[in-house]
């Protein structure tokens, strides 16, 4: 038997989504629902798998397993599509479904990316034997960091080359013919005028042994990549048989709300429960050391009733307080902790002559403000648990839970659902901990959702950050020397941590911390260094990462050292990047189609560059002051260089997607904490845009030769910048302070 060939598993099938736009067959049916977890791909009657991440049917439905959760960035498209490109596939017959856990579905470039950042650069492969390397670290699958393409791009493209090869030498062997000759097109393989559908060829095709090479398809065949296809998810989405983690539904269930106490080392100290159980619907109340649940016939009845429970806890240690961030990051600006992210040429020298500008620029705590909050839906029968979550990682949920309930990892099935905005929020286990523990108690299914209080109180956030700048201009007006002291918490260790709970790693400077923070310029000199700053409150996984704050930071320097130099910011930038191509052509296509003119003083203009995760992004920015001295913006056009592009209509919904998330960090956002607990704690709390306060926005997508990146957390560095730019050119005050406001300008 082949290595490709798959034992076949019985699965309990509902449905599998089928793509193909109106009028092709819209929902022929969804994922296969639930399914056995295993090391390998899970086949029902009539399906043969070829390889880990493609399944095909007699009946011709091409079911791809999809390790990344689908977010709304179109991973549960995009993968699929470059599969079904590279086999030839009818996109009308293809269908997705969540992959298992396993290693063929690992998040390699995640995984590389956690060696670099948590082992010692000069360990090597035997570096996992200084610190905790978990020894299940290899079946991480994370959807995090705009790495879903980049990390499996290529492993798609030859699972669908591999597939058709071997789908043409079935046909060859009944054609008594060479299958090099043959053409897959459109879910067939074709010789002249003979041609044999895939489905009643994948049971033969799996037997035989794959070609040392495999041609690259016809020139005549239909291809999918570069082509905006229909998304595979909106079908189900529009007519609300789509699958969110508060859909799920179970018989005897029950529904939880759970409140903790602050972050940090809070334990519950009292509640009433008389008063909550006296409540119609209250059907238990449960207690932890940490956390107090009460158990509903409906979640409204179960938070209600939490609300009622008045539960008073104990926090032991320092608690997150506004005040004290903020002086603990000046602190560290004058004399915390360093870590070199750059250091080239004798920058503290140059600096200490003439013709040196400086500024100090600080963001706050960001929350995620995800639509959907946390929550997961828990059975346990026997000795098996099984868990219905939206989460970015299966690996996390699945490990976190077996080792709170105490059972082995395999008798602990994981089901992913659809996300409703993750952003790095919903890497967090503890909600199906917590619902795997309650329904431990009750012996029957539970729900637990968390509320919109405890998730915005235990939301790890986007860290706070304060930066101190200069520069020195040389006479022919660039840059001499260039020095960024920023001052953060360990993002890096957090990162590290999230995605690997069992890993030890120390807290303190480090230049991941301060990803970002390079610029992209020809400067001679050089220096870039993390502050370590110990805030007390623990920072988190959040969409692009540091480089929202990083990119504030040396975007809006680099418009005032234009301005000092008396050079508009688009030459001024231009001439300093001949060594980054990519960011002078995104920044020359965002001013062309925004028609950048910077001392026309008809419209207030604002521009930014930024790489991130290999995607470059130019924004231009417009802005007007209304009367009430609020900052309106107007329009805003972006330029995107994310390689080569496999869907461009998913591309562009993903940028303007991260404009709109950035525009709230740039003019609304901002998190308080007061006595341990954040003060905004209410989705309006956090200023999101409502649909009245979206720009109009503009999106190019270049011709590129780069490698295919990521972009869910491209667009979102370079906004905040771009419009503190447009700002100063609207008010003549140069704001350095996140969010915006024109009356806090300098």
């Amino acid at each position: 038997m082949s290595l490709l060939s798959k034992p076949k598993i019985a699965v309990d099938r509902r449905a599998l989504l089928i793509g193909g736009g109106v009028g092709a067959g819209l929902l022929l049916a969804w994922s296969v629902w639930p399914r056995e977890q295993s090391m390998n791909l899970a086949v029902g009657e009539g399906e043969t798998a070829l390889g880990a991440f493609l399944k095909i049917g007699t009946d011709n439905r091409i079911t791809v397993a999809v390790p990344q959760a689908e977010m709304g960035q179109g991973v549960w498209t995009v993968l699929p599509q470059i599969l079904a490109d590279a086999l030839g596939a009818n996109w009308s017959m293809v269908g997705v479904e969540p992959a298992p856990i396993g290693p063929a579905y690992a998040n390699e470039l995640l995984l590389r990316r956690l060696e670099e950042m948590a082992l010692p650069g000069w360990a090597g492969p035997a570096g996992r034997l200084l610190r905790s390397w978990p020894e299940d670290a290899r079946l991480l699958q994370a959807t995090v960091g705009s790495s879903s393409i980049p990390a499996f791009h290529d492993s798609f493209a030859r699972a669908g080359q591999v597939a058709r090869a071997l789908l043409c030498r079935a046909a060859a062997e009944r054609w008594n013919t060479d299958w090099r000759e043959l053409q897959a097109r459109s879910g067939f393989v074709v010789n002249g005028a003979e041609r044999i559908a895939f489905g009643a060829l994948a049971e033969d095709a799996a037997g035989f042994d794959l070609p040392p090479e495999i041609p690259a398809p016809h020139p005549s065949t239909p291809r999918l990549v570069g082509r905006s296809v229909p998304r595979l998810d909106t079908p189900a989405k529009l007519d609300g048989s789509a699958r969110f983690g508060a859909d799920v539904r179970l018989p005897n269930m029950v529904y939880a709300s759970v409140r903790s106490g602050p972050p940090g080392d809070s334990r519950l100290v009292s509640a009433d429960e008389k008063a909550a159980k006296a409540l119609r619907g209250v059907v238990k109340v449960i207690r932890d050391d940490r956390w107090i649940a009460v158990v509903g016939e409906s979640w409204w009845a179960a938070n209600r009733a939490l609300n009622v429970l008045k539960p008073r806890f104990e926090t032991r240690g320092r608690l997150a307080d506004s005040a004290v961030i903020g002086k603990t990051l000046q602190n560290a600006l004058d004399d915390g902790p360093s870590a070199d992210a750059a250091n080239t040429g004798d920058a503290e020298k140059l600096l200490g002559g003439k013709n040196v500008i400086s500024a100090s620029y600080d963001v706050p705590m960001l929350a995620h403000g995800s639509p959907e909050t946390p929550g997961a839906t828990v059975r346990i029968s026997g000795d098996r648990c099984e868990i219905w979550a939206a989460t970015q990682s299966a690996t996390l949920v699945r490990n976190a839970v077996a080792s709170a309930i105490g059972f082995p990892t395999e008798a602990v099935v994981v089901y992913p659902t659809l996300v409703g905005g993750g952003f790095g929020r919903l890497l967090d286990p503890r909600p199906a901990v917590q619902a795997a523990l309650i329904a431990r108690q009750m012996k029957r299914p539970v729900q637990l959702v968390w509320s919109r209080f405890e998730d915005s109180v235990h939301d790890a956030m986007r860290p706070p950050a304060m930066a101190r700048m200069r520069a020195a201009l040389t006479p022919d007006k660039t840059i001499a020397a260039w020095e960024a002291l920023i001052a953060a918490p360990d993002y890096r260790t957090a990162f590290v941590r999230a995605l690997l709970p069992g890993v030890s790693i120390d807290k303190g400077a480090n230049a991941d911390s301060i990803e970002g923070a390079v610029p992209p310029y020809d400067i001679p000199a050089l220096k870039v260094a993390h502050r370590y700053a110990d805030t007390g409150a623990e920072p988190g996984v959040w969409r692009s990462g540091m480089h929202s704050a990083t990119a504030f930071f040396t975007e809006c320097f680099i418009d005032e050292l234009a301005a000092a130099s008396g050079l508009d910011p688009l030459s001024f930038r231009i001439r300093m990047l001949r060594s980054k191509p990519r960011h002078a052509e995104a920044l020359k296509t965002a001013a062309g189609i925004g028609g950048f003119a910077p001392f026309a003083g008809e419209v207030a203009q604002g521009l930014a560059v930024h790489e991130t995760a290999g995607a470059v992004v130019a924004v231009l920015a417009e802005v007007s002051i209304n009367k009430d001295q609020g900052i309106d913006v107007d329009r805003i056009f972006c330029a995107v260089d994310c390689g080569r592009v496999v869907n461009p209509d998913l591309v562009r919904q993903q940028i303007e997607g991260g404009i709109i998330f950035a525009l709230n960090g740039a003019v609304a956002g901002g998190i308080t904490w007061s006595k341990g607990l954040a003060q905004q704690t209410a989705l309006g709390d956090m200023g999101p845009p409502r649909m009245a306060d979206a720009p109009e926005i503009t999106v190019q997508i270049m011709e590129s030769d780069a490698p295919p990146a990521g972009v869910s957390g491209a667009a979102v560095p370079p906004v905040a910048p771009a419009i503190a730019n447009a700002v100063h050119a609207a008010t003549g005050r140069r704001v350095r302070r996140l969010p915006l406001a024109v009356s806090g300008g300098a």
